[in-house]
Order: structure tokens, then C-alpha cells, then sequence
């Protein structure tokens, strides 16, 4: 009992961690995103205080870091010039255009867009992908009568499927470049994990009270 209790003592710095993230973002202290540099800067005084943490090490990290920071912001860069390249095309309006064509049925319109965000999350990052797709399929989709809360995660949900499938994924390839894995040795075993994730997709696209269940459940929507 005395070597856990002294385990668990020497944790608990460690486990307090999730409490100063979770609680910070939940007491407006700081955002999600700034909550990942509160996480680093706290992560960084616990290993200088465990003493885990050598100058070697260090720089290391940094270096690592920095790598994978580049990875992401060209892939970003690349998603950015996609997205002009759409926006000059009027891409984005052709899609307006052609759900409202397509069908006034509002499941089909729902699956229609379902498969073009898709695609779109292939080949650009979810930011850009939001700011030029949301403007032209929300009036389409609450004309529908879509709850806008609704659109909201069934949008992000299919944007984030983007974020790890090539060859814009910047989530898969910073983890294989974490773990040091080849892109094409980790594509083939995700394909089921794909599938499970588009099944998901539908149940959440024609199941609305999935999304809409614990929001109202709490008074936050009507």
C-alpha cells in the first residue's frame, strides 16, 4: 500500500493536468486552442520538476516540433491555394446551384451534401473548407428546415473525416510522423475504421435527437 499510495502522490501532478485544461476552458480562463499551450508550458514544468527533462532532450523536442509544425502549415498553405482555386472557379456557387437542382427532398439534399463535403475534406483543411462552404449550403439546408445546430455537426463531422484521409490529412500525417510510420502502411487498416466513420455519419445525418438530444435535454436549444 505505501509503494501505490507514492505512486499515485507522485501522478497526481501529472493527473491534474486534465483538470487545469478542462476546467480553464470551462471557466472562460482560455479557449480550446489555447488551451494546447497551457498544456505544453505545464508539461514542460512537470518533467523540469521530475527532472526527466535534459537540455538534450530539449532541443530535441524543439526540433521535432518544429518539423511537424512546418508539415502542418504547408499542408495548409496547399489547402489555402485549393481553395482560391475553387473560390476563382465558382466551384462553391456551382454546388449551390446544383443541390438546389438536384432534389427539394430533403434527405437526398442532406446526402448530396453529405458526399460533397466528403470530398471537398479530402483535399482541403476543415478552417478553409468551412468559411467557403458554410455561407452557400446553410440557407439551403434551413430552407429545408434543418436545425442550424444540426447542419453544424453533421458539417464538422464530415470535415474532420478530411483531416485524417490523404493527401490533405494533416492529423494522419503529423501521427505517422510521431510514430514514424508510412503513410501508405497506415492508410489500408484505417479503411474499416472509414467505414464505421461513414455509418456514423448517416445515423448522425438521419437520427437528428443524436445531436439534438442532450442540448435540449438541457434547455440549450428548443
Amino acid at each position: 500500500m505505501g509503494d501505490v499510495a507514492s505512486i499515485i502522490w507522485r501522478a497526481l501532478p501529472s493527473m491534474f493536468l486534465v483538470f487545469v485544461v478542462i476546467g480553464g476552458i470551462i471557466g472562460g480562463m482560455f479557449t480550446a486552442i489555447e488551451a494546447s499551450g497551457v498544456a505544453v508550458i505545464y508539461s514542460l514544468l512537470l518533467a523540469m520538476c521530475y527532472r526527466t527533462l535534459t537540455l538534450k532532450s530539449l532541443i530535441k523536442t524543439l526540433y521535432d516540433s518544429a518539423l511537424s509544425t512546418a508539415v502542418i502549415l504547408f499542408l495548409i498553405s496547399c489547402s489555402g491555394l485549393m481553395s482560391w482555386s475553387m473560390t476563382f472557379a465558382s466551384i462553391p456557387d456551382i454546388v449551390g446551384e446544383m443541390l438546389v437542382a438536384v432534389s427539394d427532398n430533403k434527405y437526398v439534399i442532406l446526402l448530396v451534401i453529405n458526399i460533397t463535403l466528403l470530398l471537398v475534406g479530402v483535399f482541403m483543411d476543415m478552417a478553409p473548407a468551412q468559411l467557403i462552404f458554410t455561407p452557400i449550403l446553410y440557407p439551403v439546408v434551413i430552407g429545408l428546415g434543418v436545425d442550424p445546430v444540426h447542419f453544424g455537426i453533421i458539417m464538422i463531422y464530415n470535415l474532420s473525416m478530411g483531416i485524417v484521409t490523404p493527401p490533405v490529412g494533416t492529423v494522419l500525417f503529423v501521427s505517422c510522423g510521431i510514430s514514424g510510420e508510412k503513410i501508405t502502411n497506415v492508410v489500408r487498416p484505417l479503411l474499416p475504421i472509414f467505414l464505421v466513420q461513414f455509418i456514423g455519419l448517416l445515423l448522425v445525418t438521419y437520427i437528428p435527437v443524436l445531436s439534438l438530444g442532450l442540448p435540449k435535454f438541457f434547455g440549450l436549444i428548443n
